[in-house]
């Protein structure tokens, strides 16, 4: 069964943070949505986990206990061990014979030699993996990760993100915030979002499809208002040019934003 929203619409006041975004979540599938800060990356995250923020628009969720969620911080006991948060979980939902899995989550994550450690001692990575392993043990139908790889070092990134699909192999549909655009290249499908709106969404052959004109690389922008930096080159965004090439998902992103009149970069 898929999971996911309709016409999800979340208001903070006068403050239009989610505005009618769609979304069908598949299990076995790894779902990322991408966005700046201010995108309602969060807020979306934080309804389909069920957290409790008022809303407009249908939902289809997993029943009680059926979701894992990662906040964008924290998600462990800081003054628990690592062996100690993931008992925690086990005996929050009320799981039997969890040892053996909780032991292959923690191996999986390169953190069971840690099992004594408090979660406080241990690096932010560690703690990212250690989050992401107590989101799993229940054996979730939805896993929820918000920003999970950000600010950890590369092999932190890479053992999550065998969490991640390891989740979505066993049936899971994962949903995973992230700024890394070449993580969510990786992805079965792919959310752009920019203040609270839908830019584009699909696989990632169907966002870069649906792209409108061509972006080609240049020592100096000729049209300024329409190029970005990237290294020392420029990109620009030519809004007739004849499709080529393969744009990057960081290139169909900004051209989606100039669109919404965000100006160049």
């Amino acid at each position: 069964m898929s999971w996911g929203a309709r016409d999800l619409t979340v208001r903070f006041g006068k403050t239009i943070a989610l505005d009618r975004v769609s979304l069908a979540l598949d299990p076995g599938v790894v779902h990322t949505v991408v966005g700046g800060d201010g995108s309602g990356k969060t807020t979306l995250l934080k309804v389909i986990a069920g957290v409790g923020l008022d809303h407009d628009g249908e939902l289809r969720l997993p029943g009680p206990g059926r979701t894992g969620y990662v906040p964008p911080a924290g998600g462990v006991f800081g003054d628990l061990s690592v062996d100690e948060n993931m008992e925690f979980v086990a005996n929050a939902y009320r799981l039997r014979g969890w040892q053996t899995r909780a032991a292959e989550l923690l191996d999986h994550s390169s953190i069971a030699r840690f099992g004594d450690r408090l979660a406080g001692r241990l690096s932010g990575g560690q703690r990212r993996k250690l989050a992401g392993s107590m989101a799993l043990l229940p054996a979730p139908d939805l896993l929820v990760l918000d920003e999970v790889t950000t600010g950890v070092d590369p092999v932190s990134r890479l053992d999550l993100w065998r969490l991640i699909a390891g989740a979505a192999a066993a049936g899971a549909a994962v949903l995973v915030a992230t700024s890394y655009l070449d993580e969510a290249e990786r992805a079965g499908k792919v959310l752009l979002l920019h203040d609270g709106a839908t830019l584009a969404a699909g696989t990632p052959e169907e966002v870069r499809a649906a792209m409108k004109g061509s972006v080609s690389d240049r020592a100096e922008p000729e049209e300024p208002e329409l190029a970005w930096r990237r290294g020392r080159r420029w990109r620009q965004w030519d809004p007739g040019g004849a499709p080529s090439g393969r744009p990057t998902l960081e290139d169909i992103a900004i051209v989606a934003e100039l669109q919404t009149g965000g100006g160049g970069r």
